[in-house]
């Protein structure tokens, strides 16, 4: 099934600055990058961090517009673990401090359950206990201050679940993802889970069906999946506008965990 995905995004800056941009696709069958400052093209330089792929983009002072669109065939082999990345989904991270919640996670959940039924289960919990509402929370929150404030957005749902998770020993990663059928549109924030040594996707928002979903990256957390990171502290986020639809129905929404190619 083709998903055709988009994005702009506006930046102002007093002088020249430094961004990072992850908006690209994993694995696009075509896409397009522009970038313009009043007007004029902004050189890109494509590098790969981990998964994603991140371009650089040396700001001029001015108005500056990034524009991405992409095709993408989502077919394709689920993802295998392998033990460099278990290893990195195990570990506490800057938003996922899964250290401070061992003892809160085995008093609420069963450890000892099948993997996929336990994933399930935590983001299940997630979707019960919190209250989606945007601007409720800030960029700095964890997910123990998600926890005990019982509400916020995706990447908050995302970093409870991960924390959880982690808590249990099991590998879990925030992955950024297009959404076709999210409302809003928005980039959006899911989790993936190791089940039986393959990457399974789930989503405690519940907002959009898991398998229209389309890979940008992953990483521990917020702090390595960001669509936009300057430096300098002289640019400034404008305004930004997401796309993402299918060639036909969405598919059917499901709990159960999803292997996101």
């Amino acid at each position: 099934m083709r998903t055709d995905v988009a994005a702009s995004l506006t930046i102002s800056s007093t002088r020249p600055a430094t961004a990072f941009l992850q908006v690209a696709v994993a694995s696009p069958v075509t896409e397009l990058l522009t970038v313009l400052c009043d007007g004029q093209p902004l050189p890109t330089e494509e590098f790969g961090v981990g998964e994603a792929r991140v371009h650089r983009v040396e700001l001029r002072e001015g108005t500056t517009t990034v524009s991405y669109s992409a095709s993408v065939d989502r077919t394709g082999p689920p993802r295998a673990v392998t033990p460099a990345a278990e290893a990195e989904a195990l570990r506490p991270s800057r938003y996922c401090p899964s250290d401070q919640l061992e003892g809160y996670a085995s008093t609420e959940f069963d450890r000892d359950r099948p993997r996929a039924e336990l994933v399930a289960t935590v983001a299940g919990w997630v979707h019960d206990r919190l209250s989606y509402v945007s601007g409720a929370s800030r960029p700095v929150d964890t997910a123990v201050d998600t926890l005990l404030l019982g509400r916020g957005v995706c990447r908050d749902y995302a970093h409870l679940t991960t924390t959880l998770l982690r808590a249990l020993e099991v590998p879990a990663r925030l992955v950024a993802v297009f959404a076709p059928g999210l409302d809003p549109m928005d980039f959006h924030a899911v989790v993936e889970a190791d089940v039986d040594g393959t990457w399974c996707v789930v989503d405690a928002t519940r907002l959009a069906p898991v398998g229209s979903l389309v890979r940008i990256c992953s990483g521990r957390d917020a702090a390595d999946t960001a669509f936009l990171t300057t430096l300098g502290g002289v640019a400034r986020f404008e305004s930004m506008t997401v796309t993402a639809t299918v060639d036909g129905d969405l598919p059917a929404p499901t709990t159960a965990p999803f292997p996101l190619p």
